[in-house]
């Protein structure tokens, strides 16, 4: 990969040392570079129907070079078949949207007695992990250590990364042994398909050359028709995306 000593990468961010990165390609696809696994994960609910952990399904093979569907058009997903030549007639508009900036300039700050939270809205996936317990924003607030165990595990299961807690020290509290890795989101509770959760600081580089921040979680737009691309802004969830999947995950998966 190329530019690496230009990366802006986000505070409590660990960058992968593999070589893996997704490349963004002008009206294409993505270009998943470095052979990391590709898996889907699917959002399972607990009896009161709220997201609690993941559970793998299908594995997919990643070469040198994958190239993988943005548009949300291809009949081989999560692969390219070259329907984002069709986009534009689909109503697909493939523009990168999104700026470069670091994204905790724009990040809500809730200061807890024990941790805090950073919360950056827009880039929401509509995961909805964060609606455990008396939902992470009233969690931070609460000193008790579950709650505190509570708010972090709310916020590594978030798979954009929109939601940050940070220690007394105003360190971010980040899990340092997540494997670079892509995951293909299946939102069991509401039966539909989310995003490209990409794991474990994995540099996204723009069809124009620069690159995005390097963050430890980040979720990018496969049904095409976020306003905030690359990166997802949860309307998968409200156009009801499938990508004609499997949608159950696997008896034996396992559980993030």
């Amino acid at each position: 990969m190329d530019n690496q000593n230009k990366l802006n990468i986000q505070i409590g961010t660990t960058q992968n040392t593999d070589g893996i990165y997704v490349e963004v390609t002008e009206n294409g696809p993505y270009i998943l570079h470095g052979k990391p696994k590709i898996v889907q994960q699917f959002i399972v609910p607990n009896q009161q129907g709220t997201s609690v952990n993941y559970k793998q399904g299908e594995e997919f093979e990643a070469k040198d070079a994958t190239y993988l569907c943005r548009c949300g058009l291809s009949q081989h997903k999560p692969y390219c078949d070259g329907s984002h030549k069709k986009a534009a007639e689909n109503g697909v508009d493939l523009t990168e949207r999104a700026t470069f900036n670091p994204e905790l300039l724009t990040a809500e700050v809730i200061e807890g007695p024990v941790v805090s939270l950073t919360d950056d809205e827009k880039l929401c996936a509509f995961a909805r992990f964060c609606d455990n317990g008396k939902r992470i924003w009233n969690q931070v607030e609460d000193s008790t250590q579950n709650s505190v165990d509570l708010s972090v595990e709310m916020a590594h299961h978030c798979p954009s990364g929109r939601l940050i807690v940070w220690d007394e020290n105003n360190q971010p509290i980040e899990d340092d042994n997540t494997s670079a890795s892509v995951g293909i989101i299946e939102d069991v509770a509401n039966d539909l398909s989310g995003p490209y959760a990409l794991w474990g600081g994995i540099p996204l580089k723009s069809a124009n050359g620069e690159y995005y921040e390097v963050r430890n979680r980040q979720t990018i737009c496969r049904c095409g028709q976020s306003s905030n691309k690359p990166f997802c802004d949860g309307t998968h969830a409200s156009m009801r995306f499938q990508d004609g999947l499997p949608k159950q995950p696997k008896a034996d998966g396992k559980v993030f």
